[in-house]
């Protein structure tokens, strides 16, 4: 564990960017100091994951590891496995917490301005051979691209926020730059 060793003027202030332990864990505030947001479905998995970790995961390990620790610790493989697995569900609950108590929670249905990309948004997207592709923007905690969810930081993401039904957009990817244009906007 690092210790700050910055003087009270020196300190973080709220709205610098945190720093977490742990590699999987990453910043509270996204590269370019925005603040996260999550769907209301996405705040929902991700509280019935921390519900499951605290309720279930949690005490179950725990019990392996009381049991474990009534032998010799030094060579229990059981012992040091369950004290392993109970760091990675602490450093997991403690991750969730952070990320579900600040993120704004956004409900796309409840979008005023239908006509426009923003965040939650459901937008279908034509290229120049003709193919149409679905995505929906959501937060950078609920990315599934088989299922059509992107980041609202994703470079397709980008480039469609603010843009109407008709209106091409230019998208610069690995393979290449690729042309797509809006053929329709859905908050559901």
């Amino acid at each position: 564990m690092r210790r700050d060793a910055r003087t009270p003027e020196e300190a973080p202030q709220e709205n610098d960017e945190l720093e977490l332990e742990g590699d999987d864990e990453e910043e509270e505030k996204g590269s370019s100091g925005q603040r996260r947001y999550l769907t209301r479905s996405g705040a929902e998995r991700m509280h019935k994951e921390l519900l499951r970790l605290l309720n279930e995961e949690r005490p179950k390990v725990t019990a392996e590891v009381s049991a474990a620790a009534q032998g010799d610790r030094s060579e229990n493989a059981e012992y040091i496995y369950g004290k392993k697995r109970l760091r990675e569900i602490d450093r997991r609950i403690r991750f969730l917490t952070k990320r579900l108590d600040a993120a704004t929670i956004v409900q796309p249905s409840e979008q005023t301005d239908t006509e426009r990309v923003y965040f939650g948004a459901t937008v279908t997207l034509e290229d120049e051979d003709g193919t149409r592709v679905t995505y929906q923007i959501v937060g950078s905690d609920e990315i599934d691209t088989a299922g059509g969810r992107i980041s609202v930081e994703s470079p397709i993401a980008r480039a469609l926020l603010r843009k109407k039904v008709g209106d091409s957009v230019e998208v610069i990817r690995p393979r290449g730059e690729i042309e797509y244009t809006i053929v329709q906007i859905r908050y559901v």
